[in-house]
């Protein structure tokens, strides 16, 4: 039997930074759980989140022929079952890697656009990690955005329905804290063995969202 692919799509643009180890330890625990995995680094492999006259989407025609680097990657999702993004947020929203990888590779006549989606049947997780507190009172409108925008606005449009959105608070190993008046607040950065818990414990709680969302 053929094992199932996940696509682990990681979008940071330093080698060393929590995004990408986040990225590592989700595709271990789906390789653990029987996926093969397709680890896509954007940065590493060089893509190029800007827009180019070649994507851009033709009303007119929905098998417009994209640019070669685009149609590499449509492929790297159509020959995936699991697809997880994991990425920064950057200003309520993925950074401009991701954002610009959806715009020039999620596009019309491909993922959308069709009245039999291609991309239906598939899973798909995001995996955000964010710099507020879960005690922050912006942290539900700020899952609720992300929800609305990434796993209604992208995976949803495009024809998967089984899709959730996962955020790793206090990325940044420091607490920040606005409260309701818009205050904001910022506490001491964890240093030496509080610094290597904390990080720990956020590949622990990434590891429990993908076994969440495996089920």
């Amino acid at each position: 039997m053929t094992a199932k692919t996940a696509l682990v799509v990681v979008a940071h643009h330093r080698a060393d930074s929590l995004t990408v180890r986040i990225g590592d330890v989700a595709a271990a625990r789906l390789k653990e759980a029987g996926y093969a995995i397709d680890l896509l680094n954007l940065q590493a492999e060089g893509f190029d989140p800007r827009m180019t006259v070649a994507d851009q989407p033709d009303w007119d025609d929905r098998d417009k022929a994209y640019s070669p680097e685009a149609q590499s990657h449509m492929e790297r999702i159509l020959a995936a079952d699991l697809i997880v993004p994991v990425f920064p947020v950057y200003w309520n929203a993925p950074p401009a890697l991701l954002k610009g990888w959806i715009d020039r590779v999620w596009n019309y006549g491909f993922s959308y656009g069709r009245s039999k989606p291609r991309l239906a049947g598939k899973q798909m997780l995001w995996i955000g990690t964010a710099g507020a507190a879960e005690g922050d009172d912006y942290w539900a409108s700020l899952q609720n955005i992300l929800d609305l925008t990434l796993r209604d606005g992208v995976s949803y449009y495009n024809g998967i329905t089984e899709a959730a959105v996962e955020i790793l608070p206090d990325a940044e190993g420091e607490p920040q804290i606005v409260d309701a008046a818009g205050n904001f607040t910022k506490g001491e950065a964890l240093t030496g063995e509080q610094r290597t818990a904390h990080y720990e414990a956020l590949e622990r709680r990434a590891v429990e969202r993908v076994e969440k969302f495996l089920g």
